[in-house]
């Protein structure tokens, strides 16, 4: 739409309403680094998912009237608004940043209309997006041709999302993904854009259908857009991409930290169908020596697949006892649970959903059916606070059950009769809404219900894993990539997947090891957990149907291999949980692409095979059959190789050695990792002894120790030690918090 001249403008406080010819809009001065720009289309409320406080900062702003436009001026940057509402952003120093397309948008026709006539007339679909016209909301940017593009959340593909299109409607999608896939499970609307002078962020806060083209349209511009609901999106400033991150982590909000046990090792499978099958696996980690802390149960242990139910004749008549016995074990059990209610009479989840009008409904006002595991179903309202009270109430039934955390799935919504309608009737906190609306927030407002569940009737750091979310989703769930499959093109996707994820604001985070899909092979399985056990979420996880993959099933050789890299990851669990304390403050991702700390090296900006674990291990996976040898690049710095102790000065390429047995990795120097001693599971042994692994340089590290479990280091009840480290490779050792009543009695 054309809006017309700027006519006036109004200041109060630090927004700026803007009057055009033909609309209303405003620039809302969050930060002096966070600028909203907004206009109401649908509403004139944000009525924002992701942000539940806009936390405003008290700040100087200032308005200039100028012969190119009207001038908003912060102390970090610049905002032009000029006529067509065309909002440009620059920096302190008045440098262009960020501005608005002055050309038209165009999407180029590949095909004639007569030739897409024909495929229509066949039958076929092909050329659609040839014909595609403007959306009712568009965002368009003019590029540089230096542009990398990172985050938007879930996606396909490599970590440089430059000259890719995607949209944002969650999805679940069962065919092996590619990266042609335009969506998956979670949509969440925001991105990074590095150029050779500048970097920001952008985070378009609107739920509906969106679509983000990346320059695959023209080397001209980038855009993104939607058909419905408001022009609402943030600008976020900062000096580098750790700032700009942060920034948009201090909108909706960082992820809080785990509990210690949720960063051991996870095993899980669709097809643990009895009893006799979870004490194979218990039996069987013990007996193999593979440190675990978690058996995961899918739908096999439900009722006929009935949320909130127990089929007891799979497991004895008494489901409290063996999870007990299991508990004593040191295994946290966590259940899987699905979004669809079953249809069924008598049934008293879905008999009390009917009575208190807790379901999605039909345009005609009745119960809306689809099928999903349990056949006909009906989907929980989880727009309306009163369904999300009624679903936390009953996570006391997981939490009787002596369940620790809750597996949330299928809650894109998925259904197998069709997706449902636009038009399915929900609610919007105070009011109705359509699925269109609330499509891509369902498993995230799901998991708020599921979260708040678990914390009021279990008072510990909730442990909720989602499958479906948006942004701001990270404040109550983890996530995991979906239903990925055993293919070395995912092993390889599984490391851009993950870092944009960070980027993008999810830091918990990991893949089904092994692949969900089809069947693995020893050499992948191998690789997967070589690259898994260093994820931030580790679990090994496959569908019904495939060959089984627990970590003896291919012999001694992937065993003793399986078991060195889950008894590494238990070795690092003191690192990662001091990343999670750090993320919990800053937003800082756990893995990351080399590009988040070496922005300003032109190497890593496209680097899609190597990672880093916080700032101090870099990780070079073997993702290549039959492989063993690899390329390794160091960015600037001295690094050592974590096996061989050899130092290394960057930024260098080499080549590495890595038989079956080996991932390389590297660890900067200066670095002292905080270990824990080897144990079956978290908290197998007392936690009264710190190991730290030394590597000589110059640095200083922050260790965090508290009881692990609950909310009590909010309230100051943590040690915090404090390691500087010097060249000759000693340590001093300072305790700068002291809260915690079970400080180290070693430190080694």
């Amino acid at each position: 739409m054309t809006c017309g001249r700027l006519l006036r403008y109004e200041i109060k406080n630090q927004t700026i309403h803007l009057h055009f010819e033909h609309l209303k809009a405003r620039i809302e001065i969050i930060t002096p680094k966070i600028v909203n720009v907004f206009a109401g289309f649908m509403s004139e409320e944000h009525r924002s998912k992701a942000i539940e406080v806009v936390k405003t900062i008290p700040c100087e702003v200032h308005v200039e009237e100028r012969p190119d436009g009207l001038w908003i001026l912060t102390d970090a940057l610049r905002v032009r608004v000029c006529d067509d509402f065309k909002v440009d952003f620059l920096d302190e120093e008045e440098a262009l940043v960020c501005e608005d397309y002055r050309g038209s948008r165009i999407p180029l026709k590949r095909v004639s209309e007569e030739y897409l006539k024909l495929l229509a007339e066949e039958g076929h679909r092909a050329g659609e997006a040839d014909k595609e016209g403007g959306h009712l909301i568009e965002v368009v940017k003019t590029m540089t041709g230096s542009e990398h593009f990172y985050g938007l959340g879930d996606k396909t593909g490599y970590l440089d999302k430059r000259h890719y299109d995607y949209e944002m409607w969650n999805t679940d999608n069962p065919d092996p993904q590619v990266d042609t896939f335009k969506a998956l499970y979670k949509s969440i609307p925001f991105f990074i854009t590095l150029t050779d002078s500048h970097v920001y962020g952008l985070f378009f806060d609107n739920p509906y259908k969106s679509y983000f083209n990346m320059g695959q349209e023209s080397d001209d511009y980038f855009w993104f857009g939607a058909d419905q609901g408001n022009l609402d999106y943030y600008y976020i400033a900062g000096a580098n991409m750790p700032q700009v991150l942060s920034g948009y982590m201090y909108l909706t909000g960082t992820a809080p930290l785990p509990q210690k046990w949720t960063l051991g090792y996870h095993q899980s499978r669709w097809g643990y169908v009895v009893q006799e099958d979870i004490q194979a696996i218990a039996d069987g980690m013990r007996e193999h020596d593979i440190p675990c802390d978690s058996i995961h149960l899918d739908i096999d242990y439900m009722r006929g697949y009935r949320d909130f139910t127990w089929d007891l004749t799979r497991y004895h008549n008494d489901p409290e006892g063996f999870l007990q016995k299991l508990s004593d074990r040191g295994f946290h059990m966590v259940c899987i649970n699905d979004a669809g209610v079953k249809k069924e009479a008598g049934y008293d989840v879905y008999d009390e959903g009917v009575e208190n009008g807790y379901f999605a409904k039909t345009p005609e006002g009745d119960v809306y059916i689809n099928a999903v595991w349990p056949g006909e179903a009906a989907f929980p309202d989880f727009g309306n606070p009163k369904v999300r009270e009624w679903w936390t109430d009953k996570m006391d039934f997981f939490v009787k059950k002596g369940i620790r955390g809750v597996w949330n799935d299928m809650n894109e919504p998925a259904s197998f009769k069709g997706p449902l309608p636009d038009d399915v009737v929900f609610t919007d906190e105070d009011r109705p809404a359509d699925h269109a609306a609330m499509h891509n927030v369902y498993g995230h407002l799901m998991s708020k219900a599921t979260y708040e569940g678990l914390k009021k009737h279990d008072g510990r750091r909730p442990f909720v894993i989602t499958r479906a979310c948006f942004a701001g989703s990270q404040k109550y769930a983890m996530v995991w990539t979906g239903d990925n499959t055993s293919m070395w093109g995912h092993l390889q996707m599984a490391i851009p997947q993950l870092c944009n994820l960070g980027l993008s604001g999810m830091p918990f985070a990991g893949t089904d090891i092994g692949g969900f899909c089809a069947d693995t092979t020893p050499e992948l399985l191998a690789r997967w957990i070589e690259l898994g056990a260093l994820s931030p979420f580790c679990r090994n996880h496959s569908a019904m149907g495939s060959r089984r993959q627990e970590p003896w099933v291919f012999g001694e050789e992937v065993l003793a291999i399986y078991r060195k890299y889950v008894k590494l990851r238990y070795r690092l669990i003191p690192y990662f949980y001091d990343l999670f304390f750090e993320e919990e403050k800053t937003g800082a991702p756990i893995m990351r692409p080399l590009v988040y700390e070496y922005e300003k090296d032109m190497v890593v900006r496209t680097c899609n095979d190597e990672f880093l674990i916080g700032s101090r291990i870099l990780a070079a996976p073997v993702v290549q059959q039959g492989a063993n040898h690899r390329m390794v690049y160091l960015p600037e710095g001295e690094w050592y190789d974590y096996w061989t102790r050899e130092k290394i000065t960057g930024p260098v390429w080499f080549v590495r050695e890595a038989p079956l047995d080996t991932c390389p990795l590297y660890v900067k120097a200066g670095t002292v990792l905080p270990c824990m001693p080897e144990q079956s599971y978290v908290g197998e042994k007392p936690n009264d002894t710190l190991l730290l692994d030394v590597f000589p340089g110059e640095g200083e590290y922050d260790h965090y120790l508290d009881n692990g479990e609950d909310f009590a280091y909010r309230d100051g009840r943590y040690h915090q030690y404090h390691f500087t480290v010097k060249p000759d490779g000693t340590v001093e050792t300072q305790i700068v918090h002291a809260g915690y009543e079970k400080p180290y009695e070693r430190i080694l």
